[in-house]
C-alpha cells in the first residue's frame, strides 16, 4: 500500500513510523534511544551519522521561537524582571529541548520522507508492482 504524503505527516507528528505507522521509533526502556529500526516493519531508522543533526536544529529553532523568545519579549516590556527572566530563560533552555528530544527525532523524519516519499519500503513496493503491470 503506498503511503501518502499526508500519512507521513500524521505519523511524524504523533512519532509513529512514516512507513507502517507502529509506535516503534524508541525503546520503551530508554527515554531518549532511537531504535534501529521499526520492530514492525523493520525500516532503518538509524541512518548515517549526522542524519539526525536536522532533529537537533528543529529542536533548537522550537525552543527559541515558542518559548525563549516570548520570554525575552516579556521581559523586554516590563512583565518579567531581570531574575525572572534569567531564570525562566535557563530553565527553558534545558528543559524544553529535553520534552522535544522524541518530537524533533519524529519531525526529521517526517520532514525527510515528506520530500523523498519513494525512499520508504512501502512506496518502493507500490512502485514495483505498478512497473509489473505496466510491462
Amino acid at each position: 500500500m503506498n503511503v501518502t504524503q499526508r500519512q507521513i505527516i500524521q505519523r511524524g507528528l504523533t512519532n509513529c513510523c512514516p512507513n507502517c505507522g507502529g509506535k516503534t521509533l524508541f525503546r520503551d526502556d530508554k527515554r531518549f534511544e532511537l531504535n534501529r529500526e521499526c520492530r514492525r516493519c523493520g525500516l532503518k531508522l538509524e541512518r548515517e551519522e549526522g542524519f539526525f543533526l536536522g532533529a537537533m536544529a528543529l529542536n533548537y529553532g522550537v525552543t527559541c521561537f515558542l518559548f525563549l523568545l516570548p520570554t525575552v519579549l516579556l521581559w523586554y516590556n516590563g512583565v518579567l524582571g531581570d531574575t525572572a527572566a534569567i531564570v525562566i530563560a535557563l530553565a527553558g533552555a534545558a528543559l524544553v529541548p529535553m520534552l522535544l528530544y522524541r518530537s524533533s527525532r519524529s519531525w526529521q523524519l517526517m520532514l525527510y520522507y515528506f520530500f523523498l516519499p519513494q525512499h520508504l519500503p512501502a512506496n518502493r513496493r507500490a512502485l514495483a508492482a505498478g512497473e509489473d503491470e505496466n510491462t
